[in-house]
């Protein structure tokens, strides 16, 4: 597919048909690579829960996953 560079400002860039941008899932960041005589770009995979798993198993080895005891509103005096 041959798309055209066109001017932003004091840059030029490329747009996208939303069609491509759907088909790859791409929201607002794209990977870039440079080689020699290539740039490749590549979507950015938003996955919020990465390492996720590895961060709660640590926290329960460390026992930071234990809440302490609340006491019910009933059980102490409100002080106003």
């Amino acid at each position: 597919m041959v798309i055209s560079v066109i001017p932003i400002g004091n840059s030029r860039g490329i747009r996208f048909p939303k069609v491509i941008l759907d088909k790859f899932s791409v929201k607002d960041k794209i990977n870039m690579k440079i080689t020699d005589n290539e740039i490749i770009l590549t979507p950015v995979k938003d996955n919020p829960r990465t390492g996720w798993k590895e961060a709660f198993d640590e926290m329960h080895k460390n026992k930071d996953d234990i809440l302490e005891y609340i006491p019910d509103s009933g059980e102490f005096e409100w002080e106003w």
